[in-house]
């Protein structure tokens, strides 16, 4: 069984609510359509069941739940909690009704008043079209100051990290994290990490440098990082700064860092910057074949995740399942 077979399968016993708002999109419709053929998740599109259907013919969603909201009898209260939320950044009432007239606002929304458990969106908006309604209604997990991202990395036929499954972060959203918010990075990926493949996290917090084997304003960022989130979460197996083989393969670990608490078995890579993650990601996937999965979002209080405008109806799929198993975190 896959990587995203086993995803499917712990999906299906918990079977979350999962808000779709970019309805009038084709690839969302079939999504919504093999989603509920396959029992993962119970769909909610926003929009009008009829306009939506429209979209992909061929494609069966009348299992899911429509909400039109502009007949929706709760716009009211959407459109007040809004306002309160944001009236000190010069919200009006008459804007935050309209944008609460908007799917994806209004999706995110329904997950603040818990009406539905996550949101996927991007298909068709940016990434700040999806960030932005998170942030400011949902706003950051309780002990957590920062959103990041992440990508679940599937390696065939690697004996290195969880059976070659790692976690890598951050592959796609904070630039140029310093020490406090790579700290946040680690520990926000340990919790992701369990709660999408049911292993204990082992995070090595990545450098050029093992353990003082260089030293420089680079590698100091990652001796300092790593303190912190020791100190934030002394109970995880969690180490840097480390190279990546040190960090990976046993017999280097145990050489280069012999006193390390990962000792090579790292499944979660924290990256420096994004230059170094990005990078990482991509050739991970391109010339060892790996399944990537993501970018995923951390550190939102609720579920929220966003695709690429590039993404097919089956990458939706898959990303919905992940975002079933991050709810179960919440």
């Amino acid at each position: 069984m896959s990587f995203l077979d086993n995803v499917k399968a712990e999906a299906r016993k918990v079977k979350k609510n999962i808000v779709l708002p970019e309805s009038m999109d084709p690839r969302v419709v079939e999504a919504a359509a093999k989603i509920l053929q396959d029992n993962l998740a119970n769909v909610i599109l926003i929009g009008k069941q009829e306009e939506i259907q429209a979209q992909a013919p061929d494609w069966d969603v009348s299992g899911a739940t429509f909400v039109d909201p502009a007949s929706y009898e709760g716009l009211d209260d959407f459109a007040d909690t809004f306002y309160e939320m944001r009236k000190k950044k010069g919200m009006t009432p008459e804007a935050a009704r309209e944008t609460m007239l908007e799917p994806t606002p209004f999706g995110v929304m329904m997950v603040k008043k818990d009406l539905a458990d996550g949101l996927v969106a991007g298909a068709v908006g940016s990434t700040a079209d999806t960030l932005r309604p998170a942030l400011q209604i949902l706003r950051t997990k309780e002990g957590t100051n920062l959103v990041s991202s992440f990508f679940l990395m599937v390696v065939p036929d690697c004996p290195y990290g969880d059976n070659g499954t790692f976690l890598f972060s951050d592959c796609g959203l904070v630039e140029n994290p310093d020490a406090a918010q790579l700290a946040e990075i680690a520990v926000s990926s340990a919790s992701s990490f369990r709660a999408l493949t049911g292993t204990e996290p082992k995070v090595a917090l990545l450098s050029y440098s093992s353990f003082g084997s260089a030293k420089s304003e680079l590698t100091e960022k990652v001796v300092e990082a790593t303190k912190l989130a020791k100190e934030k979460a002394p109970d995880l197996t969690l180490d840097g700064e480390l190279q990546a083989d040190a960090a990976i393969i046993p017999a280097i670990g145990k050489s280069k860092a012999p006193k390390s608490k990962v000792q090579g078995d790292a499944n979660c890579l924290i990256f420096p910057d994004l230059n170094a993650g990005n990078i990482a990601y991509k050739l991970v996937e391109r010339l060892g074949k790996a399944e990537a999965y993501g970018p995923m979002l951390q550190g939102i209080a609720k579920p929220v995740n966003d695709l690429s405008r590039g993404c097919s109806a089956d990458d939706i799929v898959g990303v919905v399942a992940l975002t079933v198993l991050q709810c179960t975190q919440n």
